[in-house]
């Protein structure tokens, strides 16, 4: 299946969700189950807790179908938003107690910026994320990738800025309660 999901899906997948088809839970499960479970793997650090995080996801999405709305941003958006809200909340549960709030606050923040720059990458279009791969896994300077891309210097250059200036997005973090209504279990932003 494409990685780019058109909006019409999203808003098809809606629909059936709504009326509780269970095939449209086992194929919304099949496309994004991957990415809650990683997301969630990479907030926690724990295999167990990302599981018990994805079937939570899925079994909030069931509930609650009419809480993505398609103005707000597509439907794998939604779900990652989902996913890192119930994963930073399991973080503070689980830490609560374990040090200072400014300690908490201050992994919540990395677990959650981890989490947005692999979300990032793994969303970026392929032709971006194939010069970041090289760049930072082969340790490719821009000519290089250039030559095993088999494309210009310029187009390198463009492809590593771009795809770093995406990136650079992993570290800013929403405003305490702006996510949108549904995007989110409730609480979500809001200091514990």
């Amino acid at each position: 299946m494409p990685k780019d999901v058109p909006p019409r899906w999203d808003r098809r997948m809606q629909q059936r969700l709504a009326r509780g088809e269970a095939a449209a839970l086992g194929e919304l499960y099949d496309r994004f189950a991957s990415l809650v479970h990683s997301l969630a793997h990479r907030v926690l650090g724990d295999e167990t807790a990302a599981d018990r995080i994805t079937r939570e996801v899925f079994g909030y999405i069931w509930q609650n179908p009419d809480a993505y709305d398609p103005k707000q941003g597509s439907l794998r958006s939604w779900v990652a938003r989902i996913t890192q809200g119930h994963a930073v909340a399991r973080l503070r549960q689980a830490e609560l107690g374990r040090g200072s709030r400014e300690e908490l606050e201050q992994k919540v923040r990395r677990a959650t910026a981890a989490a947005r720059a692999d979300y990032i990458v793994t969303s970026m279009p392929a032709p971006l994320r194939a010069a970041l791969e090289l760049a930072y896994f082969k340790r490719r300077d821009y000519r290089q990738a250039a030559a095993d891309l088999r494309i210009s210097e310029d187009e390198a250059r463009r492809r590593l800025r771009l795809g770093l200036q995406l990136l650079s997005t992993a570290n800013v973090l929403p405003q305490e309660d702006s996510a949108p209504p549904g995007y989110g279990p409730p609480g979500y932003g809001t200091p514990r």
